[in-house]
């Protein structure tokens, strides 16, 4: 039962500190970025109102409820931005314990590096970020193809790094590999409003972004754990 608590302690506040620092990143990075897509993408949707015969009385049809920009935009970000971060960082704590527990705040950047690998690196692969107006495929799809890459990365890394053994390790290597030789699934047409330059620039920061905040929380999470140990 201590266990547990300490678990949830440790992410609690691990995940607290990697949320918002998160949150802070993101709007001053990546959220100028999404509003110049929203731009193109609403210029283009006011093209294809005006080129409907009854645009003006189907404008507010299939609009559902959205946050008002500024504070309350802002605020549900940093919600959801910290509720993730302590999701994930429950997972990263609990699989650190079974291995013996993060000693310090360097061993914890490393289980921070193996997250950033499993959850952001090798989906992203075949799936970069996407700005609004952004082609994409089926979101079923979609999604099958990214549980399916996380987990067989999970699952390779954890062969390569905690089994000395050659045919486990190669093993590791075909689950990593086997995702991408697939391929993830791909939209019917890559056209899109939104400019080739503003998308890549998007992807190398939510990239920089998503490296910067697992390393935060791995880093916290082993500094509040040797904390904890100490003083049990």
């Amino acid at each position: 039962m201590a266990l547990f608590r300490n678990i949830v302690f440790i992410a609690a506040l691990a995940g607290l500190v990697a949320g918002l620092a998160m949150t802070a990143m993101q709007y001053a990075g990546t959220v100028p970025l999404i509003l110049k897509a929203e731009a193109f993408e609403n210029a283009g949707l006011a093209h294809e109102h005006a080129a409907l015969p009854n645009a003006a009385h189907s404008h507010d049809e299939g609009e559902g409820w959205a946050p008002a920009d500024g504070f309350e935009r802002s605020a549900y970000t940093a919600l959801a931005n910290v509720v993730t971060a302590i999701g994930v960082a429950l997972l990263l704590v609990a699989v650190s314990e079974i291995k013996g527990g993060m000693t310090g705040w360097r061993q914890g950047v490393f289980w921070g590096l193996a997250g950033f690998a499993v959850f952001t690196l090798a989906p992203g692969l075949g799936l970069p970020p996407e700005l609004p107006a952004m082609p994409a495929a089926e979101l079923d799809k979609r999604q099958i193809w990214w549980i399916a890459t996380v987990s067989a990365t999970g699952l390779g890394l954890v062969l390569l790094v905690f089994r000395q053994s050659l045919p486990l390790a190669i093993l590791g290597i075909a689950l990593i590999v086997a995702p991408h030789l697939v391929g993830a699934p791909r939209p019917d047409s890559f056209e899109s409003p939104v400019p080739e330059a503003l998308a890549h620039d998007f992807v190398v920061l939510v990239s920089v972004i998503s490296l910067v905040f697992w390393v935060v929380l791995g880093g916290t999470a082993g500094f509040i754990r040797s904390r904890v140990q100490q003083m049990m």
